[in-house]
C-alpha cells in the first residue's frame, strides 16, 4: 500500500474556495471483477463474461448525461470508473444512487472499478491540468490498465463526447479503442433503435438549454447546509408536496406527522397556494417549507371544480385558514418517467420550432418544454419524458423524450400510459430468468424429490386437504384441512401455503426479479405475474390431485373453547382432494345438491361416504371459523363496506361478463382461517427475531377525518363514536335503516375512506406498542399466505424457515437480513402495492369511460341511472351510483351561474337563480321555485363521458330528475345487469381494438409489454372492490373477504 496525498479545491455555498487535503492510499491488488482474470483478484459477487467482443468504459460526462443509455440491458461489459462515479455524485444523491443500484443489479453486465485506488491505474492532477482533462485521463488510463491487466485478452473501448479526446488518445494503444459515444452506439448497436432515439433526444436538450433567459422567475433554493440548520430549529419544515388532483394549479400540500405532534396548528398540514410559492417544487419532490404570516394564509376551496382553474381566479369559497406557506428549498426530487402530448399547433408557434411545451397525462405535473424535430409527426401521441432541469430563470422545467407509446386514445397506448405512469415496468420474463426454474413438460412432468419427502412432514395418506377459491383459479396459493383427533377432545385444523421459497433461492435472478416487482399487478384486461407461470399457475399451485411442497401451520384446538393447545410450523408434502370454488363450498354447507368433479367418476357408496367426509369438514371448518371470528370481534375488529365481483369466463378463458359476487358465509370461513395463520406466523417470527422481523401494522386514524362520517351520519340520526375500533365497529352495526340499506353500505364507506393506510415495516423500526393491526384487532400480523403473488409473504417464509432452524439449534442456509435493510424492503414493498393499487384503479376507470363513450347519453337508457348523495359541497354534490359502481360529482350550479331547477315531475333544468349550502342539504332558488337535495337522497342521473386529448377520460354525472330512477328490477338485478353490459362491451371494444390493421409503433419490448395475451381476469375479479369503495391499501387479489386487511 502506498500513502499519497489527494488536493481537492473546494466552493462553499458562501462562495469561498476551499483547498482541502487528504490522505489518499494505493493499492496492488484491486478487484477488476472480469471472468478473464488471470491475476487471482478478489472478485467477489458479479463478474463480466470473458464471452464478449470487447469491454466498455464510459467517459465522465457520458455517464453523467447518458446514464439511461448505458441502462439498457443489451448493453454488456461496462466498467464504471470510480472517476465517473464521483462525478455523478455531483449532480445529486437519486442520480448517484441510480449508478449504485445498477451496479449491485446481476441482471447488468455492469460493475465499479475504483481505478484512482488502483496503484498502477491512478494518475495525479498535474499543474495547469483543468478537472475535466484530469477526469479524462483518469478514465483512459483505467481503460489501458485493464487491456494490460487482461493480457490483451479483451479489447477496451472508451466511449466519450469529446472528439478532441478521440484525437488525442485513439492511436496511444493498441486495443484500447476511444471513440464517441454516437459512433459506438451506430456501430456497435445499429438495431438498437430506442437507444438511439434516447441518444438524440438528449443530445439535442443538452445543446439547447436556455442560457438566454436571464430574468428570475422564480427565487433561488436556500443551500442545503441552511435548510438542515433552519429544519433543526423549528423555523423550516419538511415533507413530501402533494398536489391537488382537482385544483393542481393553485393547491398542493405538505404533511409532516414529527410536526404536527408538536404544532398542533399544523396537524392538516401545510397548503403551498399557488405556483409562485411552489417554487419549481413537483409532485412528490421532498421539500423545505418556510411558513407565511398568519394574515397570508387561506383556506381550501370548498366548491366542486369544474374543469381547468385559473389562479389568478378567486370568488370559490374556502375553509377556515390554514397554515401556509411557500417552498425555500428542495431536499429530494422524485421526478420520474412522465406521459405527455403534443398539444395542437398554435397560430404563432412557428412549424420548425424544436422546442416544444407538451402536456404531462397526470395533471398535477407541469408543463414541460422538450426539444425535438418530430412535433408535427407525434400530435396527438403520447410520449414518454423525462425532467433534466428546472432553473430559476424559467417558467416550466426542461426534459427531453424517451420514447413514444402511441396515439393517444388507443388501448393498448392507454394501458401502457397507466402503467408508465405508476413507475410499473413488467418486461416478459428472461430467458436467464427462466433458466432457473425446474423443467415439467407433458410428457415428462415434475415429480417430488425423494431427498424432500425424507425431510418434510408427509400429509398426503393422513389429512383431507382441500382448497376453496373463486372459480376458475390457477394460482392456488392456500389449501385447509380439519380433522378430529383421537380422544375427541382437540381437533387439529391445517393451513397450507405453496412452499415459493423452494423453488425462488434468495438473490437469484427470478427473486430480484419478484423483488422488484413486489407483487402481480392486475389490471382489467390482462395481469402482470410477479413470478414465471411455470410456477404461478403450475408447480406453486396447489391443485388437486397432484404432490406439492407446502409451508404449513397445524393448530390443536380444543373442541369446546378453540383455546389453542399446540401449535406446529414446518415444511410439508401435501396432496389437495378437492380443488372446490365458493358457491360450490357453500352449497354442501346449504345441504344442497352439487357436483363435486373428483367425485364424478367414483361408484354410488363410495361417493356418498367420500362426500359425507368432506361436508363434515366443511361444517367442522365453519364452527372454527365462526369461533375465531367472534374472539376478533371482542376486540374491536371492522368489516367495512367492499363489494367484491367476479367475471364469467368461457372455454378460452375470455371474459363474458362482470357479476357481484355474493356475501358467502364460506368467505369468511376461510378469511379467518388465513388471519388466523398471518397471526400466528407473525408471533412466531417476531419472538424468534425481534427486531428484523417482516410485519404489518395498521395504526388508528386521525380523529379528525372522521369528521364527515359523523356529521354525516348525525343528519340521519345516528350516532358514531370513533374513540376505539371496538366502539367503531358497534356503532357502525347500530347504523341501520332499514327502509334504506344503502345509508350503512355508504357510511361505511366513508369510514374506509377515514382509515390509515396498512404497511410493512420491521419489527426494529417501531416500537412494540405500534404493530398493532387496527382494523383487524391484533397485536401482530404479517402477510403469510399470499407468495405467489406478493412478494413480502416470500419474505415471510424465509423469515420462518430461519426461525425454525433457529429454534432446532442449526445454522439458517441464509441469515435474515438486519433491520435497516428490511425496513428499506418494507418501504419498497409499500410503494408498489401503492402503484398496483393506482394502476387497478385507473384501469377500472378506463375501462368504464370506453363503456359509456361509445353510448348517447341523451338516447341510451344505460347512460341513465340511480344514485345516492353521500356528500354536500358548496356548488353540488357527490354521489355513488351502485349500479355501476361509481361515484363523483353532481354540479348544481355550473360555471355560467346557472342552477338546477326541479320541476313538478322531477326533471331538472338549468335557469338562473342561487344556491344555499347547509350541513345535511343544499337548497337550490330560480324562478320556479326552491328545490333541496338531501343527504341519502335518491336521484336520476345522466352518466356521460368527458374526452380530452392529453389526459385521461372522465365520467361526468349530470342530475335529470330528483326523485328515484325507475326500474322494473331489483337494485340487485339492476347492479348485476349495468356490469354484465359493461363489461360484455368493454371486452367487444378490446377485442375490436386487437384486430385493427393499423397498430401504433412499438419497440419490440413494448409489443411484448403483455405477459397475458387475452383477458384472463379470474383474480383480480375476484377481489376487486367497487371503486368508490376502495380501500387505498386493500390487496390485488384478498381471498378473504371484504376485510380491512387480510
Amino acid at each position: 500500500m502506498i500513502k499519497t496525498e489527494k488536493i481537492l479545491h473546494l466552493k462553499s455555498y458562501r462562495g469561498r474556495r476551499v483547498r482541502v487535503v487528504r490522505e489518499h492510499y494505493l493499492r496492488e491488488r484491486v478487484p477488476c471483477f472480469s471472468s478473464l482474470c488471470q491475476a487471482a483478484c478478489a472478485n467477489d459477487g458479479k463478474v463480466l463474461p470473458g464471452d464478449l467482443t470487447h469491454y466498455v468504459v464510459p467517459g465522465v460526462e457520458v455517464v453523467v448525461n447518458f446514464l439511461e443509455i448505458l441502462e439498457f440491458r443489451e448493453l454488456q461489459g461496462v466498467i464504471f470508473t470510480q472517476t465517473a462515479c464521483q462525478a455523478l455524485q455531483s449532480k445529486g444523491r437519486r442520480c448517484y444512487s441510480r449508478l449504485r443500484n445498477l451496479v449491485k443489479d446481476p441482471r447488468h453486465d455492469c460493475v465499479l472499478f475504483a481505478n484512482e485506488f488502483q496503484e498502477h491505474s491512478y494518475r495525479p492532477r498535474e499543474k495547469g491540468e483543468s478537472h475535466e482533462q484530469w477526469q479524462t485521463r483518469c478514465v483512459y488510463e483505467a481503460a489501458v490498465w485493464y487491456y494490460n491487466h487482461l493480457a490483451g485478452m479483451m479489447s477496451i473501448v472508451m466511449v466519450t463526447e469529446d472528439e478532441d479526446v478521440v484525437s488525442r488518445f485513439s492511436n496511444l494503444n493498441s486495443g484500447v479503442f476511444v471513440v464517441t459515444f454516437k459512433d459506438y452506439l451506430q456501430n456497435f448497436w445499429p438495431d438498437l433503435q430506442a437507444a438511439h432515439e434516447l441518444y438524440g433526444s438528449i443530445s439535442q436538450a443538452l445543446q439547447e438549454k436556455e442560457s438566454e433567459d436571464t430574468q428570475k422567475e422564480f427565487c433561488e433554493h436556500l443551500p442545503t447546509e441552511v435548510l438542515a440548520a433552519g429544519i433543526k430549529s423549528g423555523r423550516y419544515i419538511q415533507g413530501i408536496l402533494n398536489v391537488s388532483k382537482h385544483r393542481a394549479q393553485n393547491e398542493a400540500f405538505v404533511a409532516n406527522d414529527d410536526i404536527s405532534n408538536k404544532n398542533s396548528d399544523l396537524i392538516g398540514g401545510v397548503l403551498v397556494y399557488g405556483v409562485r410559492n411552489r417554487n419549481r417544487a413537483v409532485h412528490g419532490d421532498s421539500v423545505v417549507l418556510e411558513l407565511l404570516p398568519r394574515s397570508e394564509w387561506r383556506g381550501k376551496v370548498t366548491a366542486l371544480t369544474e374543469g381547468p382553474v385559473d389562479e389568478r381566479t378567486g370568488g370559490d369559497s374556502e375553509s377556515k385558514p390554514m397554515p401556509t406557506g411557500r417552498v425555500v428549498g428542495v431536499l429530494q426530487r422524485n421526478w420520474r418517467d412522465y406521459v405527455v402530448t403534443f398539444p395542437p399547433r398554435e397560430g404563432t408557434q412557428s412549424r420548425n420550432s424544436q422546442r416544444i411545451l407538451v402536456i404531462p397525462w397526470d395533471r398535477r405535473i407541469p408543463k414541460i418544454r422538450i426539444s425535438t424535430q418530430q412535433a408535427d409527426v407525434l400530435q396527438d401521441h403520447r410520449v414518454v419524458v423525462r425532467i433534466d432541469s428546472w432553473e430559476s430563470t424559467s417558467l416550466y422545467p426542461s426534459g427531453h423524450s424517451v420514447r413514444v407509446l402511441g396515439r393517444a386514445g388507443e388501448l393498448e397506448t392507454e394501458v401502457q400510459t397507466i402503467l408508465i405512469e405508476n413507475c410499473i415496468h413488467v418486461p416478459p420474463f428472461s430467458e436467464a430468468q427462466l433458466r432457473e426454474m425446474p423443467s415439467t413438460s407433458a410428457t415428462k412432468p415434475w415429480t417430488v424429490d425423494p431427498v424432500q419427502v425424507s425431510k418434510r412432514r408427509d400429509l398426503r395418506e393422513t389429512h383431507l386437504v382441500f382448497s376453496i377459491d373463486p372459480r376458475g383459479c390457477e394460482d392456488v396459493d392456500d389449501t385447509l384441512s380439519v380433522r378430529r383427533l383421537p380422544g375427541g377432545s382437540l381437533l387439529e385444523l391445517g393451513v397450507h401455503i405453496a412452499d415459493v421459497t423452494h423453488f425462488v433461492s434468495e438473490g437469484s435472478l427470478t427473486d430480484l426479479e419478484a423483488r422488484s416487482r413486489a407483487t402481480t399487478y392486475y389490471l382489467a384486461d390482462r395481469r402482470y405475474d410477479m413470478l414465471p407461470a411455470v410456477l404461478s399457475a403450475d408447480l406453486c399451485s396447489l391443485l388437486g390431485g397432484v404432490d406439492r411442497y407446502a409451508m404449513s401451520v397445524l393448530w390443536e384446538l380444543d373442541v369446546q373453547t378453540m383455546a389453542v393447545a399446540k401449535v406446529w410450523f414446518g415444511r410439508t408434502l401435501i396432496r389437495s382432494s378437492y380443488q372446490l370454488h365458493y358457491e360450490l363450498a357453500q352449497a354442501l354447507l346449504n345441504g344442497e345438491e352439487a357436483e363435486v368433479p373428483e367425485l364424478a367418476q367414483l361408484a354410488s357408496e363410495e361417493r356418498d361416504g367420500k362426500l359425507a367426509e368432506l361436508v363434515e369438514a366443511l361444517e367442522t371448518l365453519t364452527h372454527v371459523a365462526r369461533h375465531l371470528r367472534a374472539q376478533r370481534d371482542c376486540g374491536g375488529a371492522l368489516e367495512l363496506e367492499g363489494v367484491e365481483v367476479r367475471a364469467q369466463l368461457d372455454e378460452k378463458r375470455n371474459i363474458t361478463a362482470l357479476v357481484p359476487r355474493q356475501p358467502l358465509e364460506v368467505h369468511e370461513t376461510v378469511a379467518e382461517c388465513m388471519i388466523y395463520a398471518n397471526h400466528w406466523v407473525a408471533r412466531k417470527i417476531q419472538e424468534v427475531f425481534p427486531y428484523q422481523a417482516l410485519l404489518r401494522r395498521h395504526p388508528p386514524p386521525r380523529q379528525e377525518l372522521f369528521g364527515q362520517l359523523v356529521d354525516t351520519a348525525q343528519a340521519r340520526g345516528f350516532s358514531i363514536d370513533t374513540s376505539t375500533n371496538k366502539a367503531l365497529a358497534d356503532s357502525l352495526n347500530r347504523a341501520v335503516d332499514p327502509r334504506d340499506p344503502l345509508v350503512n353500505r355508504l357510511l361505511r364507506m366513508m369510514a374506509t375512506q377515514a382509515m390509515s393506510q396498512a404497511v410493512y415495516f420491521s419489527t426494529g423500526s417501531e416500537p412494540e406498542d405500534q404493530f398493532f393491526h387496527y382494523g383487524l384487532a391484533l397485536d401482530r400480523y404479517t402477510h403469510f399466505t399470499s407468495p405467489i403473488r406478493r412478494y413480502a409473504d416470500m419474505v415471510v417464509h424465509r423469515l420462518l424457515t430461519a426461525a425454525l432452524a433457529t429454534e432446532q439449534g442449526a445454522e439458517p442456509v441464509e441469515a435474515p437480513a438486519g433491520n435497516k435493510e428490511m425496513e428499506e424492503l418494507a418501504e419498497h414493498i409499500n410503494n408498489k402495492n401503492r402503484a398496483a393499487q393506482r394502476a387497478q384503479n385507473l384501469s377500472i376507470g378506463l375501462f368504464q369511460c370506453l363503456f359509456f363513450k361509445e353510448r348517447d347519453p341523451e338516447t341510451d337508457p344505460r347512460c341513465v341511472a340511480g344514485a345516492v348523495i353521500y356528500s354536500i359541497r358548496d356548488n353540488g354534490v357527490l354521489v355513488f351510483v351502485p349500479e355501476y359502481g361509481v361515484k363523483g360529482p353532481v354540479y348544481l350550479k355550473n360555471k355560467e351561474g346557472q342552477v338546477v331547477s326541479v320541476g313538478p315531475d322531477g326533471t331538472c333544468e338549468w335557469q338562473s337563480g342561487s344556491v344555499q349550502r347547509h350541513s345535511d342539504h343544499i337548497r337550490t332558488t330560480s324562478a320556479c321555485g326552491s328545490a333541496t337535495f338531501r343527504l341519502f337522497d335518491h336521484i336520476t342521473v345522466r352518466v356521460s363521458v368527458l374526452s380530452s386529448s392529453c389526459h385521461s377520460d372522465t365520467l361526468n354525472m349530470e342530475v335529470i330528475s330528483n326523485k328515484p330512477h325507475r326500474s322494473s328490477s331489483t337494485p340487485q338485478q339492476v347492479s348485476s345487469q349495468g356490469r354484465n353490459q359493461l363489461v360484455q362491451e368493454v371486452v367487444r371494444l378490446a377485442e375490436e381494438a386487437q384486430k385493427e390493421t393499423r397498430k401504433p409503433k412499438l419497440s419490440r419490448e413494448e409489443r411484448e409489454f403483455r405477459q397475458s395475451k387475452t383477458p384472463n381476469l379470474y383474480s383480480l375479479l375476484e377481489e376487486i372492490r367497487e371503486l368508490s369503495l376502495l380501500d387505498p391499501e386493500t390487496e390485488p387479489r384478498p381471498p378473504e373477504g371484504t376485510q380491512v386487511d387480510t
